[in-house]
């Protein structure tokens, strides 16, 4: 069996006027993510790290922000085009494990919710995608709330 991993990470701006997608679900937040898409951030980072670990460069070089037919996509179709991505290649998912970095909303309700529509469209368990929520402890753009980020590392198979 053939392993490897990869490491994804992204950020965005919070701005009034947007709504807050995070983990493929919508949030209830004054404010949310500025971006081509919808800028989901968690699932850019599982992307970039999937993309990584086939060695298949990053969402940038697959899904530019200068093409129209992303500009506010739903990043869960982001993520079904990079899972058909890696089974090109011959690989699936192994498991997910990310963290999210914001200090609101809080996001631990919500991450059931998460890992159920992640798993769902990544075609694994939902046991098999580990999502953590921290803060900054109000330090840096995360603490003073201008946006919020996210870490995501991936184990993918080659069958």
């Amino acid at each position: 069996m053939n392993i490897r991993v990869g490491f994804g990470f992204d950020v965005h701006r919070l701005v009034e006027g947007r709504e807050l997608w995070l983990g493929g679900i919508r949030l209830e937040h004054e404010k949310g993510l500025l971006g081509h898409s919808d800028a989901d951030v968690l699932i850019h980072a599982i992307c970039d790290a999937l993309l990584g670990a086939a060695n298949m460069r990053d969402i940038g070089y697959h899904f530019p922000d200068t093409a129209g037919e992303y500009e506010n996509i739903d990043s869960k179709l982001l993520l079904e085009k990079t899972i058909g991505l890696l089974a090109g290649k011959g690989y699936s998912v192994g498991n997910v494990d990310a963290t999210v970095c914001a200090e609101r909303p809080k996001l631990n309700p919500h991450i059931p919710e998460m890992q159920q529509v992640l798993s769902s469209v990544m075609g694994i368990d939902a046991d098999d995608v580990s999502i953590k929520a921290t803060t900054t402890e109000k330090l840096g753009f995360t603490g003073r709330e201008e946006g919020i980020a996210a870490y995501a590392t991936v184990l993918i198979v080659r069958h």
